[in-house]
């Protein structure tokens, strides 16, 4: 009996260490996805808005471009057999504190803006991840605004 307690706290206090690099890996993943998700919804997509997934992802997860290429692109290959959001935005919002959902539904909407036209899907897309993700309607009128914001300052600086 006092082994089996032992062995118990030995897996409880090593899944402790590893437990918050894996969840970071799992945010990072399911946040990709649903930007990948945000830039596929009107069919193009391009490399205006791959650029600004990785630029997103780099800045918010602290990657680098390797890193973030390889969530991308394999996020692109989930996207395809996903037709759901809960699965991509449970992980979300478990695990991230209000702001942080605010900023990532930001980034959605700067993954929608990022070619320079909004598509009906992608705001859908928007409104209904905002939903799932628990984000307020006024917070997430302040997430596109900072998003249109950060997309025109972008434009002025190139």
């Amino acid at each position: 009996m006092l082994a089996k307690l032992k062995s118990w706290a030995n897996r409880l206090s090593t899944d402790a260490t590893t437990a918050p690099e894996a969840e970071t890996r799992e945010l990072e993943a399911a946040t990709a996805l649903l930007l990948v998700e945000a830039a596929s919804l009107d069919g193009d997509f391009d490399a205006g808005e791959e650029a600004a997934i990785r630029s997103l992802l780099t800045e918010e997860f602290n990657l680098d471009d390797g890193e973030a290429d390889a969530l991308i692109a394999d996020a692109k290959t989930h996207a395809d057999s996903s037709v759901e959001f809960y699965g991509m935005t449970r992980t979300i919002k478990e695990r991230m504190a209000p702001e942080d959902r605010a900023r990532v539904l930001e980034m959605v909407w700067a993954v929608a803006y990022a070619d320079g036209e909004l598509h009906d899907f992608e705001a859908s897309l928007a409104r209904r991840v905002a939903g799932l993700l628990h984000v307020s309607d006024r917070d997430s009128g302040a997430a596109r605004k900072r998003a249109l914001a950060r997309l025109e300052h972008g434009a002025d600086r190139a």
